[in-house]
């Protein structure tokens, strides 16, 4: 079994960047633009990665799809998270499980991914890291909780769906889990 990967890279960035000017995505990290790098990380895990991109962001969607990633743009993005999951849960809904990563965190390395992936492989329903006590991203789910995942929207992702169902959690020695870029001072 092999899980689909899906990059979630269709946000605004409203609190990076309130009047909309720079696009976080695009913003450098280690010379290269965060989505890039998470992207990278992700295809180096898994065999396919489907990026979900907001209607318009043209830059992002051409890098992802030079990377190797199945580009789709979620119509209705500005609604939330959940929205753009959703697009991509239905576009890729013959897959056997789903690892859900977030455009914003390059630093998630590809063995964590793996790990998450094996979890899912071995049994488990959702799988999600865990960095020194704490729960962090990418989180795996595997098809059980399609329908679930299918009937998702608004701004919260599947954080219902981890919330109210067994978690399997997969401990690691990855700081990238737990690290996000919400501000300019998280590029550094």
């Amino acid at each position: 079994m092999a899980l689909t990967g899906i990059l979630l890279a269709a946000g605004r960035g409203k609190r990076f960047d309130p009047s909309g000017v720079q696009n976080k995505l695009l913003q450098l990290v280690d010379g290269e633009p965060v989505v890039a790098t998470s992207a990278r990380n992700m295809l180096a895990a898994l065999p396919r990665v489907l990026a979900v991109v907001r209607p318009g962001d043209d830059r992002v969607a051409a890098l992802l799809g030079r990377l190797g990633c199945e580009v789709r743009v979620a119509d209705n993005a500005d609604l939330g998270m959940g929205e753009s999951l959703a697009t991509a849960i239905e576009y890729t809904r013959g897959a056997e499980g789903w690892l859900i990563a977030l455009g914003d965190m390059p630093w998630v390395q590809p063995a964590t991914m793996r790990s998450l992936a094996a979890a899912i492989e071995s049994g488990a329903n959702i799988a999600a890291p865990v960095h020194r006590g704490r729960r962090g991203n990418p989180v795996a789910f595997s098809g059980y909780h399609l329908p679930l995942l299918l009937a998702l929207d608004g701004d919260q992702g599947a954080r219902a769906i981890v919330n109210s169902h067994p978690v399997h959690e997969v401990v690691v020695d990855d700081g990238g889990v737990v690290r996000d870029i919400d501000m300019p001072a998280d590029l550094t």
